[in-house]
């Protein structure tokens, strides 16, 4: 029986990768990676040769039971996305449950994970927290915004950059223009910035700003 690797990949800066997962990434049989165009730039840079596979959302309801049969006869995989941890807001959750079910050994290494760090250096209560994620596009988001308005613990979402502003507002109008926001982005990154202030003040940075890159918000609980 083989096993399954989740490795996390660099968010921004590649020296950010462990040694440990460079030398899982060596000496797996397969590696399955959410876009294999982004994944070999970090291959080639750590010169790893091992052969990759396209795994993301759009195929992997398709192609886990395959990947299992192949780890049932003995071989042993890893999977990475474009960047982070994978399964948080990426593949993964499914071909991980599919694994537990058949009892595949799943080995998740750590790593980086963007909304950790932008959570710690938010300046906001960290010791309870709850990760959401993306947002629903369309359907359900304001009935989500709505109940997460009432929650009293830190909440951190993940946005691009094009949303930003339609999500900020929505943020003064359903949680109010005084709620403490901490928004990061391209973190690790040479441009990296966190904004911190009230929802009002961040919407207006960003108003004036327009935002680029990957980004965390981070939302004070109600008090």
């Amino acid at each position: 029986m083989g096993k399954l690797y989740l490795v996390p990949t660099p968010i921004g800066n590649l020296k950010d990768i462990t040694l440990r997962a460079i030398e899982v990434l060596q000496e797996v049989d397969l590696i399955l990676a959410e876009d294999t165009r982004t994944s070999a730039k970090l291959l080639k840079h750590f010169e790893i040769t091992t052969h990759m596979h396209s795994h993301h959302m759009h195929n992997e309801h398709k192609t886990t039971k395959g990947i299992v049969d192949r780890m049932q006869a003995g071989e042993n995989i890893a999977l990475i996305s474009d960047a982070g941890t994978p399964a948080i807001s990426d593949p993964g959750f499914l071909l991980t449950r599919a694994c537990v079910e058949a009892g595949i050994e799943v080995d998740c290494l750590p790593g980086a994970t963007a909304f950790v760090p932008a959570l710690v250096n938010s300046g906001l209560p960290n010791d309870k927290f709850v990760f959401e994620g993306f947002l629903p596009v369309k359907k359900g988001r304001q009935t989500r915004l709505k109940v997460l308005a009432e929650e009293t613990r830190t909440i951190i979402f993940y946005e691009s950059p094009h949303k930003l502003l339609k999500t900020l507002a929505q943020l003064v109008e359903y949680f109010g223009e005084d709620r403490s926001i901490s928004v990061s982005r391209e973190l690790s990154k040479l441009h990296e910035e966190t904004i911190r202030g009230t929802a009002a003040e961040v919407l207006k940075h960003f108003e004036e700003k327009p935002p680029k890159g990957e980004i965390v918000i981070v939302v004070g609980g109600k008090k």
